[in-house]
This record gives structure tokens, C-alpha cells and sequence, in this order.
């Protein structure tokens, strides 16, 4: 337990900080007590002045091959990797303590973030009435939200992927700015200021949507990955669920304002935690410590990392490039995360859909109140919880048997619990669709609102999973296009929906939506079934598999 809370609190960012202003002294690792973890794995180091380090650079050049294990030399470059396969620094050789305290903290920072969406809707009376304006206006506090999730990956999430900067410096700064900026938002005077501070909180809540993911692939193997990915999958389904349950209650007994408070308190509570207790998890970020700390303590300044030699020389021309344009050139240009993007923006969208809808069944057919409509989305709720104990069972029984001797499987082979879930989505939707009415009971069209969560947990494990097998020198950008497409559905689809769901009634608009989520059944059926095919026709996909 001890080595768990040492492991926790020295990677941190609060534990960076005391190692910064301790020089190093304090909270140290491994290599710094005991110097023979890398003194064996280099020719010759011992602690030497600056007059020495011409002779050793010398003695290094004069060297075909260094002795460093497991590494390889480039040119005058010493590559520092891992001391061996079990190096305890490795987020993949952390205990399973370690593991589960970690992914519960990213699961607490998705709920955290996720929730900001769904908790405003609640409040939508109350502030038409507080600044006298329409709905379609008092809207624009859900997606201009939204939409600031939509863009604030697009620079973030690649932000993560540079050596020197990791996901614990963007997650934990954002987080905060989250927090703090909330109060404004609740403190709102008119309507403007509150449409701006929401799209600014929604761009600063984004991360964890869009990286949330990769640091769970951080933590473990190919063969674990998918599981975990599921769990992380459950939390980005209770934010939006919880988000009109809580908000209920609190728009019904204090007014919209709460509604804010309560998502203030909650943003805290997770950037308290994650300041003190969450390591970072990029391998890349940590081996470039790594580096940086062996450079102070041999002297050798040869001592890089692959990665940091891989952005040695870039430009900022470059990096503007791979944050800024790569994820839009992946998303448009290549067919497989195009259509894929599509169809999840779709599913996406329509979970905001019924944002409006559930007021209008619940509300205006079976008269419940605020609080009651919050209730409503329970059902949403266990359908996600009702779908783990098959998917484990899949996962366990099936899928961790396609992997090879090397752990690695075939990208398609991730995605047969999509397919389910394409097919699960129309089911949900034409049985709410026909069951809301007042002559029926109001469990059936919550019995049917379950399918829904159901099948977002298996799409986004399946095609989550999928495409960053597919594209696994492009992860950040690639859920950065795929966060893009999927939050901007969500900002679009809410400005419509009333009026489609007034117009065509319950049933019928939902019966037009089932029959675009059928559209994209051959879709998905497509990819799992001749996937390797177009893989191996593609500019950027992998093709190695």
C-alpha cells in the first residue's frame, strides 16, 4: 500500500512540484537511491565533473556498440527506454492497486466533466424566465457547451502526445480553470455572459473526453485494454445520466443557479484528488524524466529519449501542423474514421436529442415534475450496467483469444460489440418512440431508453478500441477528429429537436431517427468484415497486421 501512495503522490502533479523546489531531494525515484539500476546499463558511468565529460564523450564515440541493454545508439545519441521489460515506472508494470486508483481518478474526472453538459438542461425554465428569453436562446447554454467540447481537443489532445508537456499538465490545469470559472457562470447577470462562460467551460472540460480514453490504454495491455476501456466507457454514461438527476432536484428547489454550484463542487472535489494523487501516465513523459534525470546525474547530455529525438528538431511550424491540422486531414481524408466519426457523432447527437424529449414524455404525458424527470434517466443508467456482465464475458471467453503469442490482435477483430450495438440502437429507439404515450405505463418507454446506453457502451469499447489499433501513430489526433465530429452533433442536434419532436410527434421522430441509426448497421458489419482490406490501402492506417 505504501509503494502505491509513493507511486501515486510522486508522479503528480503536486509531487512534481515538491521534487522542483526540493532540487530533487525529495520524494526521489529508484535510480536516484540506488545508482546501480543505471549504472549497469551504461558503459562505464560514475559520477564525474565537467572536465571528464570531453574524455567520456570521446570514449563513447570510440564505441561501436554502447552496453546500454535493451536501447540503441543514434548516432552521438544515448537512447534511455526502460531498464527491463519489468521496470516498475512503466504505467503497464504498476500494481493492480496502482491500476485501479488511477483509472477510478480519470473515471472521476470524465463523470466531472460530462456531467457539465447534462446538469444545465434542467435549469432551461427557470432561465427563460430569470433573463426573459426563448428556449432556443436559454439552448445555447447546452450547446455552446458542447461545442467547447467539440473544439478544445482539437489543440489539447495533441498537446498530450509531446514528451515534455504529458497529459497530467493539460488534464490538471484545465480541470482547475473548469473549476474556477464556474463561478461566473452561476454568478451570470444576463444571458450573455452566461452563453460565453459556458463555452469557455465547456472547451476547458474537453481533455478528459478526448484523452480519457488514451490514458487508460496507458495503464494496460492490448489484451486488459478493452475491458478497462469499457469500464472508462460507464463513466462517460453516468456524467450525461447523472447530469439531469442531480440537476432536477437542484433547478426544482433553488433555481437554475444551483445546478452550477453543484457542478463547481464536484470539479473541486476531482482537482483536489488528481492534484495530489494522480501520476502521469505517458510513457513518453515519463521516460523523457527519465532522460532528464540521468543527464543531471551523469552528466552525459547525450542521454535522449526516442520520442524526444522525435520532436528534437520540429518546428513550430510543424507542431502547429500536428495539433491544429492532422486530426481534420485523418478525419476527412481517411474513409474508415470518416464514416465511423459519422455514425458515432450520430449516436451521440442523438443522446442529446432526448434531453428535449424526455420533458416532453415525461413531463408533458406522465406529469412529472423536475426532480421525476431527473428519475426518468435511471433507465439509461441500468442499461449500461446490464450490458457489462455480457461484455466481460465476451471479452474474457472470446475476444482475448484472438490475441497472438506477441499480445497484439487484428483491429477488426474490436469491433463485434459495435455491431451489436448498431443494431441496438433502432430497437431502442422505435420501442420509446411507440411506448411513450399517456395509455401506456411510464416503464416502458424507460425500459426501452436502457437499449440506448447499452449500445453506447458497446459502440464506443468497439469503435474506440478500433481505431487506435487502426491508427496507432495518430491516437491523439484521431480522437481529437473523432471528439470533434461527436460534440458537435451534440451542439447541433439540440436546436432542432423540439421542433422535429413537435412536428412529427414522439413516435414518428423517433421512428426517423431509428431508421438513420439502421442506415449504419452494413456500415459497421463492413468495417469488422473487410476492414483489413481498406487498412492496407491507406496512407496512415497501420498495415503491419
Amino acid at each position: 500500500m505504501t509503494g502505491t501512495i509513493v507511486y501515486l503522490v510522486r508522479g503528480s502533479i503536486f509531487g512534481q512540484l515538491v521534487r522542483r523546489v526540493s532540487g530533487g531531494r525529495l520524494l526521489q525515484y529508484d535510480d536516484q537511491l540506488d545508482p546501480s539500476l543505471w549504472e549497469k546499463h551504461l558503459p562505464g558511468h560514475s559520477s564525474r565533473n565537467s572536465s571528464e565529460q570531453a574524455d567520456l564523450q570521446d570514449d563513447l564515440e570510440a564505441k561501436s556498440e554502447p552496453s546500454w541493454q535493451a536501447n540503441a545508439r543514434k548516432d552521438t545519441v544515448d537512447i534511455v527506454d526502460w531498464y527491463d521489460p519489468k521496470d516498475p515506472e512503466n504505467p503497464k508494470n504498476w500494481g493492480a492497486m496502482t491500476k485501479f486508483f488511477v483509472t477510478f481518478q480519470i473515471c472521476l474526472m470524465t463523470v466531472s466533466s460530462y456531467i457539465g453538459s447534462a446538469i444545465y438542461a434542467p435549469g432551461l425554465p427557470d432561465i427563460m424566465e430569470s433573463f426573459g428569453v426563448s428556449k432556443v436562446v436559454a439552448n445555447l447554454g447546452l450547446t455552446l457547451f458542447i461545442l467547447g467540447y467539440a473544439l478544445g481537443p482539437m489543440i489539447l489532445a495533441p498537446l498530450s502526445e509531446f514528451p515534455a508537456v504529458g497529459r497530467n499538465p493539460v488534464y490538471i490545469s484545465t480541470l482547475v480553470l473548469f473549476t474556477i470559472f464556474q463561478i461566473p457562470t452561476a454568478l451570470s447577470p444576463h444571458i450573455v455572459m452566461l452563453l460565453v462562460f459556458r463555452f469557455i467551460t465547456g472547451v476547458l472540460g474537453s481533455p478528459a473526453l478526448a484523452t480519457g480514453g488514451a490514458s487508460i490504454s496507458d495503464l494496460y495491455d492490448q489484451k486488459h485494454k478493452a475491458l478497462a476501456i469499457g469500464i472508462w466507457g460507464i463513466a462517460a454514461v453516468f456524467g450525461p445520466v447523472l447530469g439531469p438527476l442531480i440537476g432536477g432536484f437542484a433547478a426544482q428547489a433553488y433555481g437554475w443557479r444551483w445546478t452550477i454550484w453543484v457542478l463547481m463542487w464536484l470539479s473541486a472535489f476531482a482537482s483536489i484528488l488528481l492534484f495530489f494523487f494522480l501520476p502521469e501516465t505517458s510513457s513518453k513523459t515519463i521516460l523523457h524524466r527519465r532522460a532528464r534525470r540521468l543527464r543531471h546525474l551523469t552528466g552525459n547530455n547525450n542521454l535522449r529519449t526516442h520520442a524526444d529525438e522525435q520532436f528534437r528538431h520540429v518546428s513550430p511550424k510543424k507542431i502547429a501542423k500536428m495539433t491544429m491540422i492532422r486530426p481534420f486531414v485523418l478525419a476527412f481524408q481517411e474513409p474508415i474514421i470518416l464514416l465511423l466519426n459519422v455514425y458515432l457523432a450520430l449516436v451521440y447527437g442523438l443522446l442529446f436529442v432526448w434531453f428535449e424529449s424526455f420533458p416532453l414524455v415525461f413531463g408533458g404525458f406522465y406529469h412529472f415534475n423536475l426532480g421525476q424527470q431527473g428519475l426518468a434517466f435511471i433507465g439509461i443508467l441500468t442499461g449500461a450496467l446490464l450490458a457489462v456482465p455480457p461484455f466481460v464475458w465476451y471479452v474474457q471467453k472470446v475476444q482475448i483469444k484472438k490475441f497472438d503469442e506477441n499480445g497484439r490482435i487484428k483491429p477488426e477483430d474490436r469491433l463485434p460489440p459495435a455491431v451489436v450495438g448498431t443494431v441496438l440502437i433502432p430497437i431502442c429507439l422505435l420501442w420509446f418512440g411507440w411506448s411513450a404515450r399517456p395509455s401506456m405505463h411510464w416503464i416502458m418507454p424507460i425500459i426501452g431508453s436502457s437499449f440506448f446506453s447499452a449500445a453506447m457502451l458497446l459502440l464506443f469499447n468497439g469503435i474506440l478500441s478500433y481505431l487506435p489499433d487502426a491508427y496507432p501513430e495518430d491516437v491523439a489526433s484521431v480522437m481529437a477528429g473523432n471528439a470533434l465530429f461527436r460534440f458537435t452533433s451534440g451542439a447541433v442536434f439540440p436546436l432542432f429537436a423540439p421542433a422535429m419532436y413537435h412536428r412529427l410527434g414522439v413516435a414518428w421522430a423517433s421512428t426517423l431517427l431509428g431508421l438513420v441509426g439502421a442506415a449504419f448497421i452494413p456500415v459497421c458489419y463492413g468495417f469488422y468484415k473487410y476492414g483489413d482490406r481498406i487498412r492496407k490501402a491507406s496512407k496512415f492506417a497501420r498495415k503491419d497486421f
